[in-house]
C-alpha cells in the first residue's frame, strides 16, 4: 500500500504456497522427462526439457485463467487467488526456458539471422508453413511485461485501472499461444490426444468464465431496473445478515458489501477493493475493517477509509432499515464519506 519499492513479505502462507509450487513443477518436469526417455529413447534430453517446460507453462496458464472464475463461484479458491501472481511469474519462467531452448536448438547457427528466423515461416521446426513461432514470441513478450510488473510497486505507480488493463492482456497472450500450439506442435504430432487436450482446455476456460459471468449477472439483475439518484434499493433482509460476515449485493449495477457489526450496526460500502478490484464481500471482517480476500487491504465500514497510515478509500452508501429490510441509496457517496450506520434489532 505504498508507492515506494519494498521487497515481498514472505509470510508462512506464501512460503508453503511457493514450496508446493516449486515441488509441483519439479515433479511435473521429472515425470514428463522420465516418461519421454522411456517411450522415446532416441529423443535428446534438450528436446524433452524444451517440451516439458512448454507443457508445464501452458498447463499453468490454464490454471491461472481458471482461478478467477473459480473463486467467484466458490470461496474455497480465494486462498489461491491471494498468490496468483506467483503462478504467473513461475509460468513465465517456464515459457522463457522453453523459448530459449527452442531458439538455441532451431535458430542459432542457421543460415539466416537467428532472431529474424523466428519470424519466418517453418524455420525447419515442423511441417507447418505458418509462422507460428512469431505468435509464441509475441505471447512471451506479453507474459514478460506482466511478470515484470507483478510487484505492488508497479500496481501503485501505474494505478489499479491501468495495471488491471495491462494484465488483462493475458487473454491476448492465451489466444496467441493457442495459434502457436495449433500451427506448431499439433502439426507434427500424429496422436489426436494433444489436439483433444488443447481443445478441452479452451472449452473449460471459456465455460468457467461464462458460468461466472452468468452468476454475476444474476446478482446484478436484481438491481438493473432504472432508478434515480434518490431512490433507496432493497438489498436484503436484516435476517439475511450474520454479524461480522459481509454480504455481497448489487445496487443499480454496482457491487456493494453489506456488513452487520458491533451487535446492531449495519453499513454498506463499495464491494470493489481499490488495490486490484478484489471482491470485498468475499473477504473477512477483521479488527473492525472489511478485509479484501486477495491481498488483505482493509476499509472501515462507516466511512470506507483504510486505517492509518494507509490512505486508500472506497465509496460509501447511505443506508436505512425499514420493516426488517435493508435499504441502500442507489447513488454512492464520494470515496471516504462518513455515513451513520443503520441500527437494527437483529435476532
Amino acid at each position: 500500500m505504498s508507492v515506494s519499492y519494498k521487497a515481498v513479505g514472505w509470510n508462512a502462507f506464501k512460503k508453503r504456497y511457493d514450496l508446493l509450487l516449486v515441488i509441483g513443477i519439479v515433479l511435473f518436469l521429472g515425470v514428463f522427462i522420465g516418461v519421454g526417455l522411456t517411450t522415446h529413447p532416441a529423443v535428446t534430453l534438450e528436446i524433452l526439457l524444451m517440451r516439458a517446460t512448454a507443457v508445464a507453462a501452458f498447463t499453468l496458464l490454464h490454471v491461472i485463467l481458471a482461478i478467477g472464475p473459480l473463486a467467484r463461484l466458490n470461496k474455497l479458491w480465494l486462498p489461491v487467488v491471494y498468490n496468483r501472481r506467483h503462478l504467473g511469474v513461475a509460468m513465465f519462467m517456464l515459457a522463457f526456458i522453453h523459448a530459449m531452448l527452442g531458439f538455441i536448438t532451431y535458430h542459432v547457427g542457421g543460415p539466416i539471422n537467428p532472431v529474424l528466423s523466428i519470424f519466418t515461416a517453418d524455420a525447419g521446426v515442423t511441417m507447418s508453413t505458418f509462422p507460428f513461432q512469431a505468435f509464441g514470441f509475441a505471447a512471451l513478450m506479453i507474459l514478460f511485461v506482466m511478470a515484470a510488473t507483478s510487484h505492488d510497486f508497479w500496481l501503485a505507480n501505474l494505478s489499479a485501472p491501468v495495471w488491471k488493463t495491462l494484465h488483462m492482456l493475458v487473454y491476448l497472450a492465451y489466444l496467441l499461444l493457442i495459434v502457436h500450439v495449433a500451427f506448431g506442435v499439433l502439426q507434427s504430432e500424429t496422436s489426436p490426444i494433444y489436439a483433444m487436450l488443447t481443445g478441452l482446455g479452451v472449452v473449460v476456460i471459456g465455460g468457467l468464465h461464462l458460468r461466472a459471468g452468468w452468476s454475476q449477472m444474476g446478482i446484478e439483475a436484481e438491481s438493473a431496473r432504472s432508478v434515480d439518484d434518490k431512490t433507496y434499493v432493497e438489498v436484503c433482509q436484516v435476517s439475511d445478515l450474520t454479524e461480522n460476515i459481509p454480504l455481497g449485493a448489487s445496487v443499480n449495477g454496482e457491487r456493494v458489501a453489506v456488513i452487520l457489526y458491533e451487535g446492531n450496526k449495519v453499513s454498506t460500502v463499495s464491494g470493489v477493493c481499490q488495490h486490484q478490484n478484489g471482491p470485498l464481500a468475499e473477504g473477512q471482517f477483521k479488527y473492525g475493517c472489511l478485509t479484501c480476500p486477495w491481498h488483505g487491504f482493509q476499509y472501515k465500514p462507516h466511512d470506507g477509509t483504510s486505517p492509518a497510515p494507509f490512505t486508500e478509500k472506497i465509496p460509501t452508501f447511505d443506508i436505512k432499515i425499514v420493516d426488517g429490510k435493508v435499504l441502500v441509496k442507489s447513488k454512492p457517496n464520494a470515496a471516504g464519506t462518513p455515513v451513520e450506520p443503520a441500527i437494527c434489532r437483529h435476532s
